[in-house]
């Protein structure tokens, strides 16, 4: 996918939240899959891309895909986005050496 083209999906009007409270609970809008979880790691795929929470004694409280809403508490340390791998299609080392 070219970078104007990405850029263009992305300011299409999604609006996602995430709120941190005491880096205890985090309630995250605009979800539409949980990808993984265990107690250290909880990776859940949004309207913005992979979503990756990292922390001790993580538990999800609540998960609603109706509602795209995720709850995630525990010891939250860390929060990162990346693309999805849809997105990614065509950037793996063997698309790259193939070409």
């Amino acid at each position: 996918m070219a970078l104007e083209e990405r850029k263009f999906s992305n300011s299409t009007n999604v609006i996602q939240n995430l709120i941190l409270e005491n880096r205890e609970k985090l309630s995250i809008s605009g979800v539409l899959d949980v990808l993984s979880f265990d107690d250290q790691v909880v990776i859940v795929e949004t309207e913005l891309g992979l979503l990756t929470i990292k922390g001790e004694n993580l538990r999800i409280s609540k998960l609603s895909l109706d509602t795209s809403e995720v709850i995630v508490e525990g010891e939250i340390y860390n929060l990162a986005y990346s693309e999805n791998e849809i997105n990614q299609k065509g950037n793996s080392i063997f698309s790259k050496i193939f070409k």
